[in-house]
């Protein structure tokens, strides 16, 4: 075969058409047409009735736009800026400005860009903006002098008869008082600073006596009887404890309060009973630490216990009357809850009990009747602490709101508003010379007031802490104690105020304390749960 028998065969490779950009263009737009066709025949097929039809019509407001708005705002606020009169004196420019609450001089101000500042602002707030404020200023004076004004209840019947006893009670103590001073001054008056320095001497000679632990937790309040001999403890664990002095011996517990116990006190005719007595000299031969601390038996009581001798009060607004003759309550005095009742204070008569209120208010109760003779208001915040003169004629309380009223309870006015402390009054005592009394404060200060003077006659910056308590010497007064938070208490002469004696001995923070009536013994109530008896140490 030849080469040229032989033929080769190309395989030619088959031709893809893409086709054209516009003619694709044409037919993806007919078919949007005919969908569209389709859509408006099947509208046009649809019955009448189908459709939709209201007759009502929306009307449009042509409004301008905002920004001519506030153009137009601006060009009429500055027109009336224009015709506003300002005063021209720059002093009477500056009163206005203070008013406004606006600085009143700034940076590089002169009088003239300060009136023109004055009355931009007036042209902003209105011409009579200054009266406005001088109107809501003068409101508020109003307001504020209401708060701070005494209020007076309208007193029960009750009242009236309850006001001419403490009268004809308190006039014959008050003459004995100034009859027992004026026999004082007939003394020499050497011997007179010799029985003071004599007092002063055994205070600065304070050392610990006993120290007990009182209960499981905090002892916020204690108080020794008139004869000396008992002391009551009150404790956060709702129970309040009498013990015998100076043993420390437990005598009863006063179960009845279901909360953190304030206070509680003997009533001031309240002496240690017979068979109390007949108890601790029984067991002074056989004593051991667990008979220490176990209450006696209270089966077999003498008859004159009956009678009302301690009271206590607590968070939960209730008040209890005690005797020596059981361990639940003699009786309640109601309507004090929900509010706190923070101190509760027997009148020197025993015949009124005083408590202190956390709804503004003190109350002022005739035991005899068991009946509340008085409501009174005055403080603006919660009412702390309340004391009675020794007379019995005058009150002082104390309150949160870093003030304290002197009442006279046989008029029922407030005779003395004590200004001065910077923060709550936590406590208050009359000295027994009936017109001076001391307070004591957060503020970490003691003041002396003077009746007389109608003022605070000094100020002892006591602690580092708030204080708690103060107390005066009962028989003379020639020496204060202090109480505070800084777990400590102390004791300062009186009257140069200088400091005796401080009593450091406890671990935590000092809540209450008290002098004994017969000045041998200084009981101190701790946040540690212990209680402690001071005696002066002369060996």
């Amino acid at each position: 075969m030849s080469d040229d028998d032989d033929v080769i065969l190309v395989k030619k490779p088959k031709q893809v058409h893409y086709g054209s950009l516009e003619e694709q263009e044409k037919a993806r737009l007919a078919a949007l047409a005919a969908a569209a066709k389709e859509g408006a025949d099947d509208i046009g097929g649809k019955e009448l009735g189908d459709i939709q039809v209201s007759s009502e019509y929306m009307e449009l407001e042509e409004e301008m736009s905002r920004d001519k708005k506030a153009l137009l705002e601006e060009f009429e606020r500055r027109r009336k800026a224009r015709q506003l009169n300002v005063s021209t004196d720059d002093d009477e420019v500056r009163r206005s400005l203070r008013q406004l609450g606006e600085p009143v001089c700034l940076f590089g101000e002169g009088p003239a860009e300060r009136r023109v500042r004055l009355r931009d602002l007036l042209s902003y707030l209105g011409e009579d903006a200054i009266h406005k404020k001088l109107e809501e200023e003068e409101a508020r004076i109003e307001r504020d002098r209401g708060r701070e004004g005494t209020w007076y209840h309208e007193g029960p019947p009750e009242l009236r008869e309850a006001r001419l006893w403490i009268a004809r009670y308190s006039l014959p103590k008050a003459k004995l008082r100034l009859s027992k001073a004026r026999e004082e001054l007939k003394l020499a008056g050497s011997v007179r600073a010799a029985a003071k320095q004599e007092s002063q001497r055994k205070a600065s000679a304070m050392s610990i006596y006993c120290s007990q632990i009182g209960d499981t937790r905090p002892i916020s309040f204690c108080r020794f009887s008139s004869d000396s001999q008992m002391l009551i403890t009150a404790s956060w664990s709702g129970l309040s404890k009498v013990w015998s002095v100076p043993e420390c011996r437990l005598l009863q517990v006063l179960k009845g309060h279901t909360c953190n116990v304030s206070a509680a006190t003997f009533h001031p005719h309240a002496a240690i009973p017979d068979h109390f007595l007949k108890k601790l000299s029984e067991e002074k031969e056989e004593s051991t630490p667990e008979a220490a601390l176990a209450p006696m038996d209270t089966s077999e009581v003498a008859e004159g216990s009956e009678a009302c001798t301690m009271a206590s009060c607590a968070y939960d607004g209730t008040v209890h009357l005690w005797n020596f003759r059981s361990e639940a309550p003699l009786a309640s005095l109601p309507g004090h809850s929900p509010a706190r009742v923070a101190r509760v204070e027997f009148h020197p008569s025993g015949r009124m009990l005083a408590a202190a209120v956390f709804d503004h208010s003190w109350r002022l109760w005739d035991l005899h009747t068991a009946t509340e003779v008085l409501h009174q208001e005055g403080h603006a915040k919660p009412v702390y602490c309340v004391a009675f003169q020794g007379d019995g004629s005058l009150a002082v309380t104390g309150g949160m709101d870093a003030f304290g009223r002197v009442w006279d309870l046989r008029t029922g006015r407030c005779v003395m508003f004590l200004e001065g402390h910077l923060g709550a009054v936590l406590g208050a005592d009359w000295a027994p010379a009936g017109h001076q009394l001391a307070t004591a404060a957060a503020d970490h200060q003691t003041k002396i007031w003077d009746l007389r003077r109608r003022s605070a006659l000094y100020t002892i910056p006591s602690h580092t802490h708030l204080l708690s308590d103060v107390r005066y010497q009962k028989s003379h007064g020639h020496f204060l104690l202090t109480a505070s938070y800084d777990k400590s208490a102390k004791l300062w002469s009186n009257p140069a105020w200088h400091p005796l004696r401080t009593l450091s001995g406890h671990d935590n923070k000092v809540m209450s304390a008290d002098i004994s009536f017969d000045n041998k013994f200084i009981a101190t109530s701790s946040y540690d749960r212990t209680f402690k008896l001071w005696a002066p140490d002369l060996a």
